[in-house]
């Protein structure tokens, strides 16, 4: 099993997280920020991932800490589960659509930390969410999991849509991208990848 969990702990916020790449989609996530928590919870259903959150963060403030400490955690238990990364497929590809919108997600889990987000959201806020911490996720997960991260809304207009579209579209990527590939060969013609 492909598992790590972390306890992570700062003067903002107070992080439990667990994962497991080879699970069912089982989630249990207590951010303290309502629409990020539909958000985890649509990711780790999507990639089959089973994701445990509980954060004690600082959201008087705002809700920037826990988003990208969350985001932080999850790129850490990602690049820790995936081990030696024999024998996966290494790259992974999603369009997601949501009524109106078209979401799309690549990644490679090469060691390579890299995001490139497009996406312009209208809504500043969604509920308790400010609409621009979705890229700051996004881009924590990437730099601590060490992983090379296209997201893109082709079209929308809905801010819900498009957000909730990036999440599914990359839990999708993400599953693709970590299962095996029938082999016990490292997925590089260099025969190394960067951990």
């Amino acid at each position: 099993m492909r598992t790590a969990e972390l306890k992570r702990e700062t003067k903002e916020t107070k992080i439990d997280i667990r994962l497991n790449l080879d699970g069912t989609g089982e989630s249990s996530i207590q951010t303290g920020v309502g629409f990020f928590d539909h958000m985890l919870t649509l990711l780790a259903f999507h990639s089959q991932i089973d994701l445990h959150v509980k954060v004690e963060g600082d959201t008087w403030v705002d809700a920037h800490h826990t988003v990208e400490d969350v985001g932080i955690a999850l790129g850490q238990l990602i690049a820790k589960s995936l081990g030696d990364k024999v024998g996966i497929r290494r790259y992974g590809s999603s369009y997601m659509p949501m009524d109106e919108t078209l979401a799309r997600a690549v990644v490679d889990v090469s060691g390579r930390p890299y995001l490139v987000y497009q996406a312009e959201i209208r809504n500043p806020k969604l509920g308790d969410f400010d609409t621009e911490l979705a890229e700051e996720f996004f881009r924590a997960v990437a730099m601590n999991g060490r992983l090379t991260l296209h997201l893109a809304v082709l079209y929308g207009s809905n801010s819900h849509h498009m957000i909730e579209g990036l999440f599914k579209a990359f839990g999708r990527a993400l599953a693709e991208a970590v299962s095996s590939d029938g082999t016990n060969r490292l997925p590089s013609t260099k025969g190394w990848i960067e951990g």
